[in-house]
């Protein structure tokens, strides 16, 4: 991640990268490296950092270059909690320093599509979305960062399905205070890691609902999301990377079809996007934020809240239900 980051920043005219630092990879590279991360932290030529560390080190390190005066990039996720979230937008408002999350899947061209289109009311309110986010994983995974829940703060849902409970909310403009949510390690069965998640949502403000199937039990690498409103739907299937494993972005876009069942798939428009543009959007969004002098208005810190108090809140079904699961064992002592 921290090559990619450097990669999006570089062509700019008035960015330079200054140094980098990795613990593992001392290989070398065109930028100069630093001893340790706090030598960047600490370094007064140095205007803004990126943070591309393992989760357990993110909420500590941007805190540090905060309060070092930084402006700050970090990846997702943000902290293991909603509460830690809190702790780090005291340091954010004590500093008056930019600070955005890598809430990638936001900047995808298919998403920014989907965004604009919701907005535009053309298709009314949003009545339900329900996503798809899954990932085959092998046995190496058990040797990563990833399967420690120390490090990694939990299993999948954390790492991957963050996303796509942050498109739910960014699509929707709102939040979901009722949440029923199963969490399970049946596969890989990794304490504390989950491998799979099933959530249901609903807004009570506005009564949108979704659901969620977070997984890496899906043997084939899959994306999918669909948002339903009154007057039509939009179903995204594929995300463009790197690596090409969810494949092309798909984009089906439609107005609702006359009545059955004599509705057609005729009226359906259809948007491919082959090329991978979300980093180089992302790099330009936090650039302009510090010399816009307006702070961030995509990643926030509040947005990072609001995603991470749902996290939570599928993760204490989670702890709840093993009480329950205990009781049962126990003749309900």
């Amino acid at each position: 991640m921290g090559r990619i980051r450097a990669d999006s920043v570089k062509g700019h005219a008035d960015v330079k990268v200054t140094k980098v630092f990795d613990s593992y990879d001392t290989s070398p590279c065109e930028y100069q490296r630093a001893a340790t991360a706090q030598e960047i932290i600490d370094d007064p030529d140095i205007d803004a950092v990126f943070v591309c560390l393992p989760n357990h080190l993110n909420k500590d390190t941007t805190i540090s270059a905060l309060r070092a005066g930084k402006h700050v990039f970090c990846e997702k996720p943000p902290a293991f909690n909603a509460a830690e979230v809190r702790e780090i937008q005291a340091a954010e408002i004590a500093a008056g320093k930019v600070l955005m999350y890598g809430f990638n899947h936001r900047h995808h061209d298919a998403v920014v599509k989907m965004h604009e289109l919701i907005r535009s009311g053309r298709y009314g309110k949003i009545l339900w979305m329900r996503g798809r986010y899954g990932k085959s994983v092998d046995n190496n995974y058990l040797n990563t960062w990833r399967a420690n829940q120390k490090l990694a703060g939990g299993g999948i849902l954390i790492d991957q399905g963050i996303h796509m409970l942050d498109l739910f909310l960014y699509l929707s403009k709102g939040s979901f205070d009722e949440i029923h949510a199963l969490v399970s390690s049946r596969y890989w069965n990794i304490a504390d890691v989950e491998d799979n998640v099933f959530a249901i949502m609903r807004d009570s403000n506005t009564g949108v609902e979704a659901s969620l199937h977070s997984t890496m039990t899906q043997w084939r690498h899959l994306f999918s999301i669909e948002v339903f409103l009154e007057r039509g739907y939009m179903v995204l299937n594929g995300l463009k990377t790197s690596s090409n494993s969810y494949g092309d972005e798909e984009l089906t876009v439609a107005l609702n079809r006359s009545t059955a069942p004599a509705a057609t798939w005729e009226d359906e428009e259809r948007f491919k996007y082959h090329t991978d543009n979300s980093w180089d959007r992302e790099a330009d969004a936090f650039l302009h934020a510090i010399t816009g002098g307006q702070g961030a208005t995509i990643g926030t810190s509040e947005q990072a809240l609001q995603v991470m108090d749902v996290i939570d809140r599928i993760y204490s079904n989670k702890r709840r239900e093993s009480s329950q699961l205990y009781d049962t064992l126990n003749g309900g002592r």
